[in-house]
């Protein structure tokens, strides 16, 4: 009867040794981050321009502008931004109608945007656009890539071009133009895939204002099981306008902590952000976050300012009231706030810049778990490659350039 047992336990024995080297194939896998700079459809466009071309408009901003240097708009700004933002929804039919229309100033202030704001313009916009994902495909073998700043799924398809078979796309529900998407290459993933919205993200930019309010955009989870092993992308968005740093647009730097409007509405994301990487990191240890951070969070690595576990509402940020979103964290930085211990988390350093690519800088990050960071035979690195453009092009193609990556997954 010895025998037997000895059959059976090298069987298990082998087994076990088996799912373990299994467990530790990878192969590297390209992704990137790319932010498309309110990347809608031609259809999308001519709405755009419609409504931005009426009389009542006239291509006026919607968005309060509040002077450098200062922490609030004027009065009489605060009314200018409400008589445009009346005006440009009674235009479209409605405020929820207007939501999902580009802004008036979406491509570019211009003296004269009505000349420069045509269909051929913005055709030379998309198709910059396609030739510069195509490139990313072809050339950068990114299998993977998380967008920002889409319409819908249409516009992904297209800008997916020669590649659009070969990928799956999929892309967040939302009450207004920007949303965030994600493609992927059909091959990359063995068995079913998920992908899902976080809506909870997407609060309203004026919680306690009685009218109707933008709400920011919502992340999206992205589930696939990869050589063998789930791993979850987090794509996200969050609230522009209180970047820590000079970015490379001229506007100053900001506490998270400061009374600037756009800063209070960041601040309300991040224990919403942190809840979810955590959800997340105890369902699926395998994790990237990646999109538009807005903050320069290698820079705020950098200060090594440890976390004042204290939101603004006066919770237990160790049970926060979800029906509550008012509440935000007293830390001036981000990164510190969801990187403060569990999951543990590293940046993917940006390593090169290609020649050529201008716009926002710092703002795009990719951000692994340690899971993924102790699969990784050499260092972690990162580039960007520059957009596809065309000289003196009057609606830029993007103010981002992809950020990429190689990943053993």
């Amino acid at each position: 009867m010895l025998l037997p047992r000895i059959t059976s336990f090298l069987a298990i024995l082998l087994s076990v040794l088996s799912a373990n080297v299994q467990g530790k194939e990878t192969s590297p896998t390209g992704i990137a981050v790319f932010n498309m700079a309110w990347a809608g459809t031609i259809d999308d466009f001519k709405r755009h321009v419609e409504v931005c071309s009426t009389p009542e408009v006239d291509w006026c901003d919607s968005r309060v502008k509040i002077s450098r240097g200062a922490q609030n708009a004027t009065p009489e700004e605060e009314e200018r931004a409400k008589r445009c933002q009346e005006a440009t929804a009674e235009a479209a039919g409605s405020f929820d109608a207007a939501m999902v229309i580009a802004p008036c100033n979406a491509y570019g202030r211009r003296r004269n945007p009505g000349r420069v704001e045509t269909v051929e313009n913005y055709s030379i916009k998309l198709n910059g656009l396609r030739a510069t994902v195509e490139n990313l495909i072809r050339n950068k073998k990114i299998r993977i890539i998380a967008f920002q700043e889409v319409k819908s799924q249409e516009v992904l398809e297209y800008v997916l071009g020669k590649f659009a078979e070969q990928f799956n796309v999929c892309v967040a529900p939302h009450t207004t133009f920007q949303t965030v998407g994600f493609a992927w290459d059909k091959s990359i993933s063995s068995g079913a895939y998920a992908c899902g919205p976080n809506p909870a993200l997407a609060i309203t930019e004026q919680p306690r204002d009685e009218s109707p309010g933008r709400r920011v955009r919502p992340g999206l989870a992205l589930e696939l099981v990869i050589n063998g092993s789930p791993v979850t992308f987090l794509n996200i968005h969050l609230k522009s306008g209180c970047a820590n740093l000079k970015t490379g647009g001229g506007f100053p730097g900001h506490k998270l902590t400061d009374s600037e409007p756009a800063c209070v509405v960041l601040n309300r994301q991040i224990a919403i952000l942190e809840d979810w990487i955590e959800h997340v990191a105890k369902e699926s240890p395998r994790f990237v976050l990646l999109g538009d951070f807005n903050r320069r969070i290698d820079d705020e690595a950098k200060a090594r300012v440890p976390k004042t576990q204290v939101r603004t509402d006066g919770t237990d940020p160790a049970e926060p009231n979800a029906k509550d979103l008012l509440g935000g964290v007293k830390s001036s930085y981000l990164w510190q706030e969801i990187a403060d211990g569990f999951p543990p988390m590293h940046q993917v350093p940006l390593t090169s810049t290609q020649r050529g690519c201008t716009g926002f800088k710092g703002l795009d990050h990719i951000v692994i778990s340690d899971p993924i960071k102790l699969a990784q035979a050499g260092a972690l690195r990162s580039r960007k490659i520059a957009v596809v453009k065309k000289n003196r092009q009057s609606i830029p193609t993007s103010d981002h350039c992809p950020r990429i990556t190689v990943l053993e997954l």
